[in-house]
């Protein structure tokens, strides 16, 4: 079988992490959970919900451009949010338009999810998807 594992550049690369893994024959990619980080590992918007959805969907469209890919071939999403509420769905929903230049993110078979904390104590959220390469 012939993975591909892809650092796109532009996000943080890691020898024990892949941000993308494409499977053939179907060619998918597997994207791993984007969060507000940059590429050296700094966490874009402390405290901040809006800015931390914009960077997440912007490293979300960076690795899907990394394997070919943009928001239109996601199949699967899966969007976890720090303490999930009304309030905070609404932020979320403004703050995507915004990194998708005002347009809504493509049907997909999507789930958002209310935790009560992802993986660094300062992330409210982390985006992950599966796309169809072209």
């Amino acid at each position: 079988m012939n993975i591909q594992h892809v650092n796109p550049d532009g996000l943080l690369s890691l020898p024990e992490y892949s941000q993308v893994v494409v499977s053939p024959p179907g060619r998918l990619a597997f994207i791993a959970g984007q969060g507000a980080f940059d590429r050296e590992f700094n966490l874009v918007g402390a405290d901040d919900l809006h800015a931390q959805t914009v960077q997440a969907f912007v490293n979300l469209r960076t690795a899907l451009a990394g394997v070919g890919a943009s928001p239109a071939h996601v199949l699967s999403s899966t969007i976890y949010v720090v303490d999930l509420d009304e309030a905070k769905t609404a932020t979320f929903v403004a703050a995507m338009k915004v990194a998708l230049d005002d347009q809504p993110f493509p049907p997909n078979a999507s789930t958002l999810v209310g935790v009560t904390r992802l993986g660094h104590p300062q992330m409210l959220i982390e985006i992950s998807a599966i796309a169809a390469l072209p």
